[in-house]
């Protein structure tokens, strides 16, 4: 397939591999390992002079496709599909340091990507340093010879920060570093970080991507360059390989995924807005209101603000807990980018690691929750809102 097609028509036929049944689904190879002709040709795959499967830790014919149809729509080279998002993070982040190197990351980042940045990297020697990623002069003052990846999530995990990308990335370049952007709340539709200057961009794809929060799945894009050098030998070595029934499921998912986070994001602007208006609600962050710090930065970089939003109720943590314990169609939990809409909080679930000081400095208060509007009418959402609101 061309790389001229449109993102939608990308969406549907990227990186198609058809058996000689001719299906029009995409098939699913549910298998660890594949045959050879001879003993010949196995010497001849392992070495590579034969191009084919080997095992399905290293390659699989539906995981190929899906990682095809994900470079196409990302705009990327290349892709490697792991087992989970976290995977995919810690893979990219590690697979070209070594003891010595430093990493640079903003500090408003997943907790799990944190610990990869501050406590996993540490205990191999790899030093590394946290910033305001709003502060472009904390980039610049931070970065040092031996940094070799910087990594930053714009929008962040959960207070919605916006990072300028191209000028970090600028930063980063002129010190001979790499950019490492988790996109996952903005997603390859609404923003293409490849495109701003980013080196690497890495995504859960249990998150928008499934859409329906049945598998588990990551995708690291970049260039065929790095991934051959440092990515693909990274993952063959180390095993954090996908299910190919996830990545058939995925690769269904992305057939649906322009339409789907399009309403997803319409949804979003039209809750967040609502949110904004009410007596209960004190703050409100979401990309396409005004009020959001980085508003124009955010739709320079994104073609709309998402389904993610993070809010603050009146009265703390027990009134965060009365307000979410109340909902009727919004069903607590700690994923997001489901057609159902998810909310949590962040300071007793996906943060609850961080000390009180490291959240206040992440701006994550005990009043705030993170909402993922799903695929509902935001009527019907509004109205849950507002009953549960209340309450308190």
């Amino acid at each position: 397939m061309t790389k001229t097609y449109r993102p939608r028509t990308a969406l549907v036929h990227g990186g198609a591999r058809r058996s000689q049944f001719g299906e029009t689904s995409e098939a699913l190879f549910l298998t660890s390992g594949y045959t050879y002709e001879s003993m010949e040709a196995a010497e001849k795959r392992f070495t590579g002079e034969e191009p084919g499967f080997v095992y399905s830790r290293f390659a699989n014919p539906t995981v190929r496709m899906f990682e095809e149809r994900m470079a196409l729509l990302e705009g990327a080279e290349d892709a490697r599909a792991t087992a989970s998002g976290m995977a995919a993070v810690t893979a990219a982040i590690l697979c070209s340091l070594k003891a010595g190197d430093h990493i640079l990351s903003s500090q408003a980042v997943f907790g799990s990507c944190r610990f990869i940045v501050e406590t996993l990297a540490p205990r191999f020697g790899i030093s590394s340093t946290l910033v305001d990623g709003r502060d472009l002069d904390q980039w610049k003052k931070a970065i040092r010879p031996n940094t070799r990846i910087v990594f930053l999530e714009s929008p962040s995990n959960p207070t919605l920060e916006v990072i300028d990308i191209r000028a970090v990335a600028e930063i980063a370049h002129a010190a001979g570093a790499l950019l490492i952007v988790d996109n996952v709340f903005a997603t390859p539709v609404l923003q293409r970080p490849l495109e701003l200057g980013a080196d690497i961009v890495v995504y859960s794809a249990t998150k928008h991507i499934d859409g329906q929060g049945r598998c588990l799945g990551g995708v690291v894009l970049s260039s065929k360059q790095w991934i051959a050098d440092h990515l693909a030998n990274f993952l063959r070595q180390t095993g954090p390989a996908i299910s190919p029934f996830n990545a058939w499921v995925m690769l269904k998912s992305l057939e649906t995924l322009d339409l789907r986070v399009r309403e997803h994001a319409r949804n979003g602007e039209a809750v967040a807005r609502f949110l904004e208006d009410h007596p209960k609600v004190t703050r409100v962050l979401h990309p396409a209101l005004k009020s959001h710090p980085q508003h124009e930065l955010a739709m320079s970089q994104m073609e709309m603000g998402g389904n993610v939003m993070a809010f603050d109720v009146k009265g703390g943590k027990e009134g965060a807990f009365r307000f979410a314990n109340a909902l009727d169609i919004i069903k607590i939990s700690n994923n997001l980018g489901d057609a159902k809409s998810l909310i949590t909080h962040p300071a007793t679930t996906t943060h609850q690691r961080l000390t009180p000081e490291q959240r206040a400095a992440s701006g994550i208060s005990e009043g705030m929750l993170r909402l993922s509007i799903g695929l509902e009418d935001p009527q019907d959402l509004m109205e849950d809102l507002d009953a549960a609101l209340a309450g308190i």
